[in-house]
């Protein structure tokens, strides 16, 4: 008897995959705008910056799809599963992964961002792209919208601010900031659920962690003329600085599930070098990649899919 088989589109913000493919990846980020000289060299030189211009996020979730497929497959013998990659902004896009599924025969999908907090803005675009491409090929397809208090994803994220603090001559005195990718502020006019639902994993990884002194900050805002959510991590790392003489800090970007240019860039470089420069210890927790509690974070939320009426 064959067994049960399920597609699970894996979607993601996507990047290039090499150094030639970042104009072509700007301009779609862009919505077909092509960049300006300056702007593309700004943005190809925080990949340069990036262990020369390394493509970590590529490798990253290729290796996240890959590890969430196997967790599946261990976990639920009785179905099969195979996982398909679905980028935003890049190669293979949502809809390539729809269509590869729709041409390998399967006839029940589940989708899963790799994020783990919803907003209107980001997973549910991806999810909307999914829908419109799936529906005229007749291939049904469930959706996870977030999974920000899995109690999996929250001891992963706390056994990393514990161990990150090891990394401190003293515990005492370290302001941990979590940090997640800002939206436009128009999204608060919206009700969307995205703030709430990181404040409430920072919440939740706080205390599961023994931490009390913590807050939140955005980062990585994007260069528009609308206001963005606020305050931004560096304006923040600034202000404790000098306000409440705050000199050790721990950054744990619980927005960000795999190391990228949000986290190798935004943190590990302008960050440290902002901290260096006011003489403040600043550390970063390590990102989940492939973490097996992520994954099977992942297998879970998944799997209830197909069990849920």
């Amino acid at each position: 008897m064959s067994k049960r088989k399920i597609g699970v589109l894996v979607m993601s913000y996507g990047t290039p995959a090499s150094m030639d493919q970042i104009e072509a990846y700007y301009t779609h980020i862009r919505r077909g705008s092509p960049p300006s000289e300056e702007q593309l060299k700004a943005l190809t030189d925080r990949y340069e910056k990036i262990v020369g211009g390394f493509f970590p996020l590529r490798e990253n979730t290729n290796r996240q799809v890959e590890a969430l497929e196997q967790t599946l497959n261990r976990d639920y013998p009785e179905l099969e599963f195979k996982c398909y990659q679905g980028l935003k902004h890049a190669s293979p896009f949502i809809e390539d992964g729809v269509k590869q599924m729709a041409a390998d025969g399967i006839t029940e999908a589940v989708g899963v961002v790799l994020a783990p907090h919803y907003s209107t803005m980001s997973v549910g675009g991806y999810m909307k792209r999914a829908q419109e491409t799936a529906e005229p090929l007749g291939l049904p397809i469930r959706f996870v919208k977030s999974y920000h208090l899995h109690p999996k994803l929250i001891r992963a994220l706390a056994d990393r601010v514990t161990a990150a603090l090891d990394r401190f001559e003293s515990k005492e005195g370290v302001r941990v900031l979590f940090s997640a990718h800002s939206l436009p502020e128009k999204i608060l006019e919206m009700r969307d659920p995205y703030p709430d639902q990181l404040l409430a994993s920072s919440k939740a990884v706080a205390e599961l962690a023994g931490i009390g002194d913590w807050q939140f900050a955005w980062q990585s805002a994007g260069q528009t003329a609308t206001p963005w959510l606020g305050p931004d991590i560096m304006d923040v790392l600034e202000t404790i600085h000098r306000e409440e003489n705050v000199e050790r800090v721990l950054i744990c970007p619980l927005g960000f599930v795999s190391d990228h240019l949000e986290v190798l860039y935004d943190i590990d470089i302008e960050c440290k070098q902002l901290a260096e420069r006011l003489g403040m210890h600043l550390e970063r927790t390590a990102s989940l990649n492939t973490d097996p509690l992520y994954m099977e974070t992942l297998s879970d939320v998944v799997y209830k899919q197909l069990t849920e009426a």
